[in-house]
C-alpha cells in the first residue's frame, strides 16, 4: 500500500511566520518534492488551504459547520504519497522533509479502511 506523509501544523503558524518565509519554507518543500519525484517515489503532493467546513449525517439529515474550529490545535497543512510499501522508507523521508522542523510529519498507509 503507498505511504502518505501528513504535514501536521500548528493553526495559525503560516501567519505568525510572514510572507517572505513563507514563501521560502514553500520553496523548500517545492525541492523536497521534487527530490522525491527524482527517486521515482511521488505520486502526488498538495498543500491544503487553512479554511474548512465539516458535515456529518445522522437519522436522514446533514449538519454543516464551518470553520475556523476553534478546538482544533493542528491541521493538516498538506501532503505527499509515495509510491512505496514500506514504511521504513517512507519514515526515512519523512525525516528529511523541511516541514518537519515546524510541523509534525506523520505517516501513515494508504488503502482499504478495512485493513
Amino acid at each position: 500500500m503507498p505511504q502518505m506523509l501528513f504535514i501536521v501544523e500548528p493553526i495559525g503558524q503560516r501567519a505568525e511566520r510572514g510572507l517572505v518565509a513563507g514563501e521560502a519554507a514553500y520553496q523548500r518543500m517545492l525541492d523536497f518534492a521534487a527530490e522525491l519525484q527524482a527517486e521515482g517515489l511521488l505520486l502526488s503532493v498538495n498543500s491544503l488551504g487553512s479554511a474548512a467546513r465539516r458535515t456529518t449525517k445522522r437519522e436522514g439529515g446533514a449538519q454543516v459547520w464551518d470553520g475556523p474550529f476553534a478546538e482544533a490545535k493542528e491541521m493538516v497543512g498538506g501532503y505527499f504519497l509515495l509510491d512505496t510499501e514500506d514504511p521504513d522508507v517512507a519514515m526515512a523521508w519523512a525525516q528529511r522533509c523541511p516541514a518537519a522542523e515546524w510541523a509534525t510529519v506523520e505517516i501513515r498507509g494508504v488503502g482499504p479502511c478495512y485493513l
